[in-house]
């Protein structure tokens, strides 16, 4: 691991990679000042302060997740900046969005200020706080949304809680609405999901589970979209889960709706039936559901409809995870093996990598405004630097973040991050 400084670091023996696709030959890079100063002939014959030869590597821009929990500020149990920007950098991500659901609640310019303060002291990589859309995201009362902004918040989410009318929902959309900010909301009917925690469907049939209804996702879905097509608020669908969603989204943007929306990674390879040995770790929210479901979601990414494949990172302390399955909390410790998981989906033909590239870095970009994502001159230099044949053991040992509960727990991963750049700054060096 290393966090050195240096003017400029030419990369060499690396295959780029990006949204477009995936060049022929591998070549040089040469970073300065933090910006991509230069590729190939120009970047060999330019001096350099350190050399890094990352022969049989891809270079791709760096990732960007649009939701993460760091767990700051709160009683550190169950990570903090420090350890979860790291983990963030050793899964080759260089900016992550911060979800508001920190204790106190991001509520407040004084917090945004806090996480900013600190982020840029100990963290790892660039962390964009996320606002709470109302008041200690009970969805009744608004938050400040321009003091948030001030203090900078980048976008306004409540969380995985719903609001608590439509008539609330739609007076913040219109108050979004009026100064250009985006809403990133996660579609859930509080009274159709009630207290489930599980697909709806045949494993908490057999298990006796409580479900959650693919219902509570769409009715949802399509109170968010009208509402929004209404107001025009910069609407963005945050961890969908069911395909018929996917669906009611195409047609809205067909419609010129601003809706754009993301879906977790571990929404993309597993499904319910990863509950059926009772397994805490894949209590999430939204639920696992069906293998069509997972079809409709992959088809969502291939086809642009999903921008962005996010983390949805929740790390938790081992406790959390080891009450009776309804009693835990929900959630993964994901953003380490996010790469490794859509490299499977890869090598299975179920995603090209280009696909996926562009859903962890142009995508998200876009979806935020900002000016990341892109391997081109005079860029800031985001850059993760991967290779996809190496392996690593996901054991407690090698995860970085607070929460050991990881998708594959022990088992051999395909997909190893060697270098992860933010802002030309070397954020994580890693060999297995």
């Amino acid at each position: 691991m290393s966090r050195a400084e240096t003017s400029s670091l030419r990369i060499t023996g690396v295959t780029l990679v990006t949204g477009a696709g995936q060049a022929d030959a591998p070549t040089s890079v040469l970073v300065r000042d933090g910006k991509i100063a230069a590729f190939g002939a120009q970047a060999e014959a330019d001096s350099a302060d350190r050399v890094i030869d990352a022969a049989g590597c891809l270079l791709s821009p760096g990732f960007v997740d649009l939701y993460c929990n760091l767990r700051e500020p709160g009683n550190n149990q169950k990570g903090n900046i420090a350890s979860e920007t790291l983990a963030a950098a050793k899964g080759g991500f260089t900016t992550v969005c911060a979800a508001p659901d920190s204790s106190p609640v991001n509520d407040s310019s004084a917090v945004t200020h806090l996480i900013r303060e600190v982020a840029a002291a100990r963290g790892a990589v660039r962390v964009l706080p996320l606002g709470a859309a109302t008041r200690g995201l009970e969805g009744d009362l608004l938050s400040d949304m321009a003091g948030l902004t001030a203090a900078g918040c980048v976008a306004f989410s409540n969380g995985q809680v719903s609001m608590r009318s439509a008539r609330i929902l739609r007076r913040c959309m219109a108050y979004a609405r009026t100064f250009g900010y985006t809403l990133m909301l996660q579609p859930n009917n509080r009274a159709l999901a009630a207290d489930g925690f599980a697909h709806d469907g045949l494993v908490t049939a057999r298990l006796g589970l409580l479900g959650i209804p693919e219902v509570a996702e769409t009715t949802a879905v399509m109170e968010l979209l009208l509402l929004a097509e209404e107001t025009g608020v910069r609407l963005h669908l945050s961890q969908l889960s069911t395909a018929r969603a996917v669906a009611m989204v195409a047609e809205a943007q067909s419609r010129g709706v601003a809706v754009s929306a993301d879906v977790a990674m571990h929404q993309l390879v597993f499904t319910e039936q990863a509950l059926a040995g009772f397994d805490s770790r894949f209590h999430v929210i939204p639920p696992l559901r069906s293998e069509s479901d997972r079809q409709g979601l992959l088809a969502g990414v291939r086809d642009g409809v999903i921008g962005a494949i996010v983390s949805q990172h929740q790390p938790h302390d081992p406790a959390a995870k080891r009450a009776p399955l309804g009693e835990t909390s929900p959630g993964l410790s994901a953003i380490e093996s996010v790469l490794s998981l859509g490299l499977e989906l890869v090598r299975d033909g179920e995603i090209r990598l280009p696909e996926l590239i562009r859903a962890l870095t142009a995508g998200p970009s876009q979806i935020l405004g900002q000016s990341v994502g892109e391997l081109r001159i005079g860029d800031v230099a985001d850059l993760c630097v991967f290779d996809p044949n190496a392996s690593w053991r996901a054991t407690d040992a090698h995860i970085l973040s607070v929460g050991k509960h990881v998708p594959r727990p022990g088992a051999i991963m395909t997909g190893v991050v060697r270098h992860t750049l933010c802002q030309g700054r070397v954020a994580w060096t890693g060999t297995y």
